[in-house]
């Protein structure tokens, strides 16, 4: 085989490798930089872009996003109109095959900022249709969500308690539910505080990473 023919075929495989790459959004909600949530969604975004994904990073506090939905973005009437705000994310967020989503728990569900996100971005005309006959229907069907979340409290008390069944049932059913997302996976790491050891951070680093590039490799567009 001639070097040009060599060369050109490693050029096609590496464009039929870019163009079957998943894009992901990384969502992630912390309002200190240097936490273990940014830590997990930094790790996640640096392996899926080696696994050959295409990424898409919203820093929610770092965009100084704001959570609340105005009277006039409303779609119960004429008129309702999506701010600018809310226009660049969703052209930020057009095209992504897998949404991943990284918060702590606060009471036992989602941070203030991203519920607004989603409550926002994730509205009429994005997530769903307007109500029509048999009601809204769904618009990111075929699209992938995944959650890494994490608490204070240890993984086997937020279960015991039945804080874990119910936030799931909450949000992330039916969140999917209405958009028509695909849930692949709500990981949660507990016992999480302020005084984490470097080693112990990494660990659940290396974890995140994993996964990531599991999902990568799972998720191809064919």
């Amino acid at each position: 085989m001639s070097q040009i023919k060599a060369a050109r075929l490693r050029l096609d495989d590496d464009h039929s490798m870019q163009m079957s790459a998943p894009l992901i959004a990384v969502l992630v909600a912390h309002p200190r930089r240097r936490s273990f949530t940014v830590a997990m969604a930094q790790a996640f975004a640096d392996a899926a872009r080696a696994a050959g994904a295409g990424v898409v990073e919203r820093d929610l506090y770092r965009l100084r996003f704001d959570p609340r939905l105005r009277a006039g973005e409303m779609p119960d009437h004429l008129g309702a109109a999506v701010r600018p705000d809310v226009e660049r994310e969703r052209a930020a967020l057009a095209g992504v095959d897998i949404f991943a989503f990284f918060y702590p728990l606060w009471f036992n569900a989602t941070p203030a900022i991203m519920k607004g996100y989603v409550d926002r971005v994730f509205g009429m005309d994005f997530g769903y249709t307007a109500r029509r006959q048999g009601g809204n229907q769904p618009l990111l069907g075929g699209r992938k969500m995944v959650t890494f979340t994490s608490s204070g409290a240890p993984q086997d008390w937020v279960e015991q308690t039945g804080a874990w069944d119910s936030m799931q049932k909450h949000f992330d059913a039916h969140f999917a539910a209405v958009t028509g997302m695909e849930i692949i996976g709500h990981h949660n790491i507990g016992g999480v505080s302020g005084g984490m050891r470097k080693d112990v951070v990494d660990r659940h680093c290396a974890a995140v990473a994993a996964r990531a590039g599991r999902i990568v490799s799972l998720y191809r567009r064919d």
